[in-house]
């Protein structure tokens, strides 16, 4: 299967350097046993497959970009040929980058780069960080932290999820959550040692599977809308403060023309405060990522503000 993803990749065009393919497939058990009488097990499977590419690039660069997928079961996995063409059209498609002007665009996040983005939002909703004072949600609790748009969901029992889970790595028993409901914080995250330090009662240290209120329409039903913005389908690097809520993030992605995909781009920054950063969040699309327990849709901001030339 390796192999084909390699031949199906290197087929794509004479401009592709290397291209590193792989599979693996995993079956576990666990067993946990506490000293306060708990008693617990679990038994799983997990499939993945994909390839990495590197493209020459007429102006001395070299891209690269990957597709990879995860199942529970190998059925599900996408065939041998449409992920080694995926990962070498992303990465032929990249050829050519630029920066572009400074300044605030309609923003757009496929859906398998979002996590880099809600990655910024779980740190400071765990109970360690509220006890650290290192939290910029601190005492928000049933306030407003995102605009409308935003619901974010905790389900440890979706089926085949690949964060699906009967308990938590403390023996705490699974439940459905709504973490952030329209905006409004509703749960944190806390484990059994940081919640006895605050005195809070531990729901779950680690999420399980993220699922959140998806909307209406694909990528590229949003990009037609676009007269000018910025698809941003990665993240290099960068910083992400979670006691302030600032944040410094590189980015590669495409300009957005007239609905049209028509520059790749790359060497530019996105930054800003999550304070207001998730106000600036305008539609979550329809199409959460499938391969992964944090399923996220296409997420669409307005004026977010990009560093470049």
């Amino acid at each position: 299967m390796a192999a084909a993803i390699e031949g199906a990749a290197m087929a794509q065009s004479d401009a592709i350097i290397s291209t590193t393919s792989g599979r693996s497939d995993s079956h576990y058990e666990n067993v946990r046993v506490h000293s306060n009488g708990f008693v617990g097990e679990s038994e799983g499977t997990e499939f993945s497959a994909g390839a990495e590419v590197t493209v020459n690039d007429k102006d001395g660069g070299r891209p690269e970009d990957w597709y990879w997928a995860s199942t529970r079961f190998h059925q599900d996995l996408p065939d041998p040929e449409f992920l080694g063409k995926a990962a070498a059209q992303r990465a032929l498609r990249k050829r050519g980058q630029k920066k572009i002007a400074s300044g605030r665009y309609v923003t757009i996040v496929e859906n398998r780069s979002g996590g880099r983005l809600i990655g910024m939002l779980m740190s400071p909703m765990s109970a360690r960080a509220l006890q650290q004072k290192a939290s910029f949600l601190d005492g928000m609790l049933g306030k407003k932290i995102a605009s409308a748009p935003l619901t974010m969901i905790d389900d440890p029992l979706v089926e085949q999820g690949l964060g699906s889970r009967l308990f938590d790595d403390e023996g705490l028993a699974s439940h459905k959550r709504a973490v952030i409901e329209q905006g409004v914080l509703r749960e944190y995250f806390v484990d059994n040692y940081y919640g006895k330090k605050l005195g809070i009662e531990p729901t779950t240290g680690s999420s399980s599977n993220l699922v959140f209120a998806y909307g209406n329409r694909t990528l590229d039903e949003m990009l037609k809308g676009v007269k000018g913005g910025i698809l941003v389908n990665g993240f290099i690097g960068g910083n992400a403060n979670s006691t302030t809520g600032d944040f410094s993030l590189g980015i590669v992605g495409m300009l957005i023309e007239d609905g049209v995909l028509t520059q790749p781009l790359h060497e530019m920054n996105i930054s800003g405060n999550n304070k207001e950063f998730w106000n600036q969040l305008v539609e979550m699309g329809s199409d959460p990522y499938p391969y992964s327990a944090w399923r996220i849709p296409t997420m669409m901001l307005e004026g977010v503000s990009f560093s470049g030339v």
